[in-house]
């Protein structure tokens, strides 16, 4: 279960490509898009590459994924003061890496327990499945016995 006020990782996953690909479209329009447009797939690959529903391939722990923000937040951070890139690519960077912040701040990376199903309350769907499964095997042996 989430902990209060917390979000759920597939909506965290969801939002990171949202944010990944805000930033490679920035990078695109930008004269000089060489660092948004690496960040930007970076984040994407960071959001890829986990252990959760969204991913194209689970390689990385959640526990691990959460380091990755922490520095992916830092770099996007210092790329919106530092980099050498136009104000209106600055601007929308910094607005990005608020953006960014905030989904890592707000998210339950912890695993969901595995949920368990029974087809009925007391559990007899089991015990059903074999008396149905006796009574077609006695017909079908009553059948074979007639020819």
């Amino acid at each position: 279960m989430s902990q209060v006020g917390k979000r759920s990782f597939w909506l965290h996953q969801l939002a990171e490509y949202v944010v990944g690909a805000s930033l490679l479209a920035t990078g695109l329009q930008s004269p000089d898009p060489l660092v948004p447009t690496l960040l930007g797939a970076v984040i994407v690959v960071n959001a890829a590459i986990v252990e959760a529903p969204l991913s194209a391939y689970r390689l990385v722990s959640r526990r691990l994924h959460r380091m990755f923000d922490a520095l992916l937040v830092l770099a996007s951070v210092a790329v919106a003061a530092l980099a050498d890139i136009d104000s209106g690519t600055r601007l929308v960077v910094a607005l990005i890496a608020v953006v960014f912040v905030t989904i890592v701040w707000r998210t339950d990376y912890s695993k969901p327990e595995p949920k368990v199903f029974t087809a009925t309350p007391e559990g007899r769907a089991d015990e059903l499945g074999r008396l149905a499964g006796r009574a077609s095997g006695r017909l079908a042996a009553r059948f074979r016995r007639r020819d």
